[in-house]
């Protein structure tokens, strides 16, 4: 890993050490937006062990600042939940460009970045389903056992849509991660729906 890499994904990971919110896993607590962004980029290297620059860079800053941008400033409902997930891929992309622009990355990484993290050409560009099947395997390993017992039948509506948005190859690793038979019947759900 190159000096300027290094100092970047710190510099994003100090900026996700600032969230306010914890995460508790296995006995350690620390900010949200830092574990799972490590977890994210954990995930990317299992993915992809020979990414390239931009998808490892994205990979920290994909929801850089996340708990920035509240939900709940947003109106209930699917039209008002898909305007807030735009505003923050536009603020993560925002924030992750004037890093990468301070530690000396030229343009065309920057807009490859920024590709990255705004998901263009999803099912299109390899480093975008990447690190799509990354995201969906970072909130099954690390957040779905504690999210599906409050979100009833609804849960396999979403896990389907998660499901839908993941390859072959994700697909693959989500079925080896361990789940209470609860969470795994939900996950069957979904696929044979």
């Amino acid at each position: 890993m190159n000096d300027r890499l290094s100092q970047t994904l710190l510099r994003f990971d100090h900026y996700n050490g600032t969230d306010p919110n914890l995460f508790s896993w296995q006995g350690e607590t620390c900010p949200q937006e830092l574990f799972l962004a490590q977890k994210l980029h954990e995930w990317v290297m299992k993915l992809a062990p020979d990414a390239s620059e931009p998808l490892v860079l994205a990979s920290r800053c994909q929801h850089i600042g996340r708990w920035e941008i509240a939900r709940k400033s947003y109106p209930e409902g699917r039209i008002g939940y898909l305007t807030w997930r735009k505003a923050l891929a536009r603020h993560h992309a925002e924030i992750a460009q004037g890093i990468l622009r301070d530690t000396g990355y030229p343009q065309d990484v920057i807009d490859r970045v920024t590709a990255i993290v705004m998901k263009q050409g999803i099912k299109q560009d390899a480093d975008v389903q990447t690190m799509e099947n990354a995201l969906c395997l970072v909130f099954l390993q690390y957040q779905y056992e504690a999210f599906h017992p409050a979100h009833g039948e609804k849960i396999v509506d979403i896990l389907k849509k998660s499901l839908l948005k993941m390859d072959a190859a994700g697909h693959k690793w989500a079925l080896t991660l361990p789940y209470s038979p609860a969470g795994m019947a939900h996950i069957e759900k979904a696929l044979a729906a």
